[in-house]
């Protein structure tokens, strides 16, 4: 009779364990893959990168001026541009932020699409969305000046992927709308592709590498393609990075659309992202 039952047992014995064999493997395969990124920003650009639930991160940008200026310009320290920013992670997959500078006020929102699933889907997706107001137009010079002249409108989808503990990257199509721009032949709705890196150094540094390629520049435009190099410092609470860059720009309409530094003619300037969360 015992011999009955264990005949009668083995099979639904076997298809239990298949169920939480597979339940497991589900389970593995719908991993997420965290910390593509320590910084909210590869260097200039966003990162796919979102603040926790809960967190309130205190963040300050400061880019000095080109220290090709020498002691003329004091290596940079003077005609420096700061931004106070404040981010909220709203839930896991929202963020907002709001920041000020002396060129723009600056609101915006991250949100996940979608997670990079470790032996599942390759990449994660995160769309950015900013609405920017131009603090820099004076209306004694632009005597018809409207507020509404003022906006800027930001949209992007961050791409990004971790290949492995120390290197990810990241694609970053953009569209960012002035309503005011100061060249006639610069149309009002532009585009970029930006790309970045980051390669994890030790336990606290990494090497951070971002580019942005503008895709409608005007011909009679001045104005270069960003390149930002620098390092990310971690700290307990904090992550320091500092870098040099062709663009003193901390807004996306800035060092996507109005970089003026060259590497190659030295035109560059050095500045730092401070980050503290609590």
């Amino acid at each position: 009779m015992k011999k009955i039952l264990l005949l009668i047992l083995c099979p639904f014995a076997l298809f239990a364990q298949d169920d939480l064999l597979s339940e497991i493997d589900s389970v593995a395969t719908n991993e997420k893959v965290e910390s593509a990124f320590k910084g909210l920003k590869i260097v200039n650009i966003e990162s796919t990168k979102l603040a926790a639930k809960g967190d309130l991160y205190f963040i300050v940008a400061h880019r000095f001026g080109s220290v090709k200026d020498g002691f003329k310009g004091f290596f940079g320290l003077d005609n420096a541009v700061t931004q106070l920013k404040f981010v909220y992670g709203v839930n896991d997959w929202l963020t907002v932020s709001g920041a000020r500078s002396e060129v723009v006020y600056d609101f915006s929102a991250k949100y996940s699409l979608q997670p990079q699933i470790k032996d599942g889907f390759p990449v994660s997706i995160v769309g950015f969305s900013s609405i920017g107001i131009n603090n820099l137009l004076d209306e004694s010079i632009y005597p018809k000046l409207e507020f509404n002249n003022r906006m800027i409108y930001v949209s992007q989808v961050l791409v990004s992927r971790k290949f492995n503990n120390k290197l990810s990257l990241q694609l970053a199509p953009t569209f960012f709308h002035e309503n005011f721009v100061v060249d006639d032949n610069q149309d009002n709705s532009q585009f970029a592709l930006g790309m970045g890196g980051r390669y994890k150094l030790s336990n606290r540094w990494s090497l951070n590498v971002d580019y942005a390629a503008h895709l409608n520049r005007a011909s009679t435009a001045p104005y270069k393609n960003p390149l930002s190099v620098g390092v990310d410092l971690e700290t307990g609470g904090h992550v320091f990075q500092m870098h040099f860059s062709s663009s003193q720009g901390i807004h996306e309409s800035g060092f996507l659309g109005n970089t003026t530094g060259d590497w190659s003619k030295g035109q560059v300037f050095f500045g730092f992202n401070l980050l503290r969360v609590f």
